[in-house]
């Protein structure tokens, strides 16, 4: 029963308000680990998890752990630590692909945060321009050279994936086309996908990787989604787009380099080696298959 003051009612807002839902990333909380905090210990590309797969908190691990700020998780602190000697803590050791296939989307998020920001601590501890060592930029995930300085910050690589379509034949379903990588999970098909370069637009991206790997034009592709991406390497980013080929009769070739196959599949027939449900490339996948 509600106080007739309301009180509870006005704490319960409050609490709303303090209390954000999902991840929101972060480089300061303005205080020291708590021990109800989140905590994130990273070795190499795994995280550990604890038991049922839950997160674990700061005071359940050993003190001597050096924690970095990296953001909330439904308005709780989260922290993140590197850890050289991994069987020393109890828990089970996962990579991300295997926390972001089980986990709701901000968690396998804020994994990927924690992921990204201790790699990058790691390799960026000294001056790329004058060698002395980098000291870090209070509130900002970036580090600072005392000497010359350069202010080096966490950085972002924007890959685009595209899902390429085509009409289908008079009363059939539209075609899609899908590809098979030279590198990484081979037996999958998957679609044309890439890294944007510096001075590149999204959309000049996508036409520009699709020209080089399987030789099609497109008509303006149309922007769809994003989603972080660990798996590609910490701080990726993917931008997923559809378009449809500006030739219904072009087939496409093969670089022979970054693929090995590609073909049209109708949308009604794809095949079932396809990537996992949590990616956005399913998801650009799954949407094509929906709009038959």
């Amino acid at each position: 029963m509600t106080p007739p003051d309301g009180a509870s009612s006005d704490a319960g807002a409050r609490a709303a308000v303090a209390r954000p839902a999902g991840f929101r990333p972060a480089a300061d909380h303005g205080r020291p680990p708590e021990p109800d905090d989140l905590a994130l210990p990273v070795a190499g590309r795994k995280l550990l998890t604890g038991p049922d797969e839950q997160p674990l908190r700061i005071g359940a691990l050993p003190g001597h752990l050096a924690w970095t700020p990296v953001g909330t998780l439904d308005g709780i602190p989260a922290w993140a630590a590197e850890v050289t000697d991994p069987e020393s803590l109890p828990g089970r050791w996962r990579s991300w692909r295997g926390l972001a296939a089980e986990l709701p989307a901000p968690r396998a998020d804020l994994a990927g945060r924690a992921l990204a920001v201790v790699t990058w601590r790691r390799t960026h501890r000294w001056c790329g321009a004058c060698r002395a060592e980098l000291a870090d930029v209070p509130g900002e995930t970036a580090r600072h050279c005392p000497n010359c300085d350069l202010t080096a910050f966490l950085p972002l690589s924007v890959a685009v994936l595209t899902a390429i379509t085509r009409p289908g034949p008079a009363g059939g379903a539209d075609e899609l086309l899908l590809v098979r990588h030279a590198h990484g999970p081979t037996q999958l098909w998957a679609l044309v996908a890439g890294f944007v370069e510096a001075g590149e637009s999204l959309e000049a991206a996508v036409h520009r990787e699709v020209a080089e790997e399987v030789g099609l034009t497109l008509a303006r592709p149309v922007y769809v989604d994003s989603q972080p991406w660990a798996l590609s390497g910490p701080g990726t980013l993917l931008a997923g787009f559809t378009a449809e080929v500006t030739d219904p009769a072009a087939e496409p070739l093969v670089d022979g380099t970054e693929l090995t196959e590609a073909r049209w599949f109708p949308a009604d027939a794809l095949p079932a080696e396809l990537p996992p449900a949590y990616s956005l490339s399913r998801w650009l996948i799954d949407a094509v298959a929906a709009r038959r």
